[in-house]
């Protein structure tokens, strides 16, 4: 009989009764089929959530409290909304905007796990660098729609570190069609350490560069971190 339950238990895709349904205890056939239920659903929930947490390749954080003193936030959001990841329900995005070392990796990472969390989001974290070699590459090997196709299906897309080095033209036009796609769609976090005026250092083209601002900004919150680097002040104290 166990054996039967077994095979039904995997045809029906029940992977967490097939292995487990013995170990509950309950006093009536009811009590005992509701345990088995919320014990499946909840084994599926948490494979989901480290399915996700995988395609995510998000950077390693610590556990401390986030320290929010010296971010300013715009009008019509808030720690929490941010923190929530609310703004990705509305196809909003965030532009995390700072000096190196200020908390905006920090901070991109801990809206995506808790968007994979809370919503099921699927997210993707990128540096801005690390992308672009992946849509030139794909470009020239052919599989450039396969790519595009994969970031469609994103809820959130971060793209870390904008500013840091500068595209060559194929890559800023790659990006572009990227950020183009995602517009009003899904959300797109940005870190960057230039200011808007700036960005044509990055992108090497006027025209491209207003167009892209243009996509981002109309429907973004701009942070602006104002601190000093978290990296120096603790190679200071603990120097």
């Amino acid at each position: 009989m166990n054996e039967q339950i077994e095979a039904y238990a995997k045809r029906l895709k029940l992977s967490w009764i097939r292995e487990n349904y013995h170990e509950i205890e309950a006093d009536n056939n009811q009590e005992y089929l509701l345990k088995l239920f919320e014990k499946e659903i909840q084994n599926r929930e948490e494979r989901k959530v480290n399915l996700l947490l995988n395609q995510a390749q998000l950077p390693k954080t610590g556990n401390q409290a986030y320290q929010w003193e010296h971010i300013q936030i715009p009008q019509g959001i808030n720690r929490t909304t941010v923190l929530n990841g609310d703004f990705i329900t509305e196809n909003e995005n965030l532009i995390l905007y700072g000096g190196v070392g200020t908390g905006k990796t920090y901070l991109a990472t801990l809206i995506s796990l808790n968007a994979i969390h809370r919503f099921g989001s699927r997210v993707k974290f990128h540096t801005v660098a690390s992308l672009v070699n992946k849509l030139i590459e794909a470009n020239q090997q052919g599989s450039l729609a396969k790519l595009m196709k994969q970031i469609e299906k994103l809820d959130l897309l971060v793209l870390d570190e904008l500013g840091y080095i500068p595209l060559h033209k194929e890559g800023a036009e790659l990006l572009f069609q990227v950020i183009s796609m995602c517009y009003e769609n899904k959300s797109i976090v940005i870190t960057t350490n230039l200011q808007f005026g700036q960005w044509n250092h990055v992108f090497g083209d006027p025209i491209l560069t207003e167009a892209v601002i243009d996509r981002l900004i109309h429907h973004s919150h701009l942070l602006l971190f104002t601190g000093d680097s978290f990296r120096y002040k603790e190679s200071l104290l603990h120097g």
